[in-house]
């Protein structure tokens, strides 16, 4: 019995998991279709604009125009912030800053939308001017708010390339330390029953057995009477007078 529940609970969750996979994929696939058709819809819009600013000079074209900078401008400070927020994270504020930035390009894009439609010519050519105003400050501002976040980008590309050709250089300068000294061999004494070399020969040292000389500055000693012998009383050219012992009284 247990074996059996265990068995349904294992199908209710591979049930689950399949409508959340269908689910997410039907979301997905609906996000696609609809970034789709709003990339179709800009693109048949601003083709219009570019054949009404040629085919309809005048303030008709004018609006076009206007419309085609505002469009132009816009999108592509909004590229470029949504590049560089991903790996620079101060430009939150700067974010911030577009999104209200849109609100008054959304604004105006509308009231651009109505004014084409305006049949009333004199009308169309007093707003006109307060048109153009508006859109110099919003296409300004945006593009000024690119440039930044461009120059912005650059500058931290360009000092990092410097750090990394410094480190560069340091790993290279290292790698091309392959002839350094190497220490001295250790010194191992000869195996007994080997002949020594011309070297060792040939290399100053006191001799063994040999008798330590007289060092500068010291009189040398007398020498020692052997048991047996019979003392020499004579004095020695090398002795000095009060180091000449007098002879023995004889005592016969």
């Amino acid at each position: 019995m247990e074996a059996i529940w265990i068995l349904l609970l294992l199908f209710v969750l591979i049930m689950l998991a399949g409508v959340y996979g269908a689910v997410r994929a039907v979301r997905a696939a609906k996000r696609g279709i609809d970034r789709t058709v709003h990339q179709a819809r800009v693109t048949v819009e601003e083709t219009r604009l570019r054949a009404r600013q040629l085919a309809q000079p005048g303030a008709a074209g004018e609006l076009a125009q206007l419309r085609l900078s505002l469009r132009g401008s816009m999108r592509a400070t909004g590229q470029a912030l949504q590049a560089a927020a991903p790996q620079d994270r101060s430009l939150s504020e700067s974010l911030g800053l577009f999104q209200r930035l849109s609100a008054h390009a959304l604004d105006l894009e509308a009231d651009l939308k109505r004014l084409e439609q305006e049949p009333d010519r004199s009308r169309l050519a007093a707003l006109l001017p307060e048109m153009r105003e508006r859109t110099q400050r919003i296409t300004h501002s945006a593009d000024s708010l690119r440039w930044a976040v461009q120059e912005r980008t650059h500058r931290l590309a360009h000092d990092d390339l410097d750090s990394l050709g410094r480190e560069i250089e340091m790993e290279a300068g290292a790698l091309r330390h392959w002839t350094a000294v190497e220490p001295d061999e250790p010194w191992t004494a000869p195996e007994p029953g080997s002949r020594p070399g011309p070297e060792a020969s040939s290399r100053p040292g006191p001799d063994v057995g040999a008798r330590p000389g007289p060092a500068a500055g010291q009189e040398p000693e007398p020498p020692r009477p052997s048991l047996g012998a019979r003392p020499n009383t004579e004095p020695q050219p090398w002795q000095k007078p009060w180091q000449q012992s007098p002879r023995p009284e004889n005592t016969a």
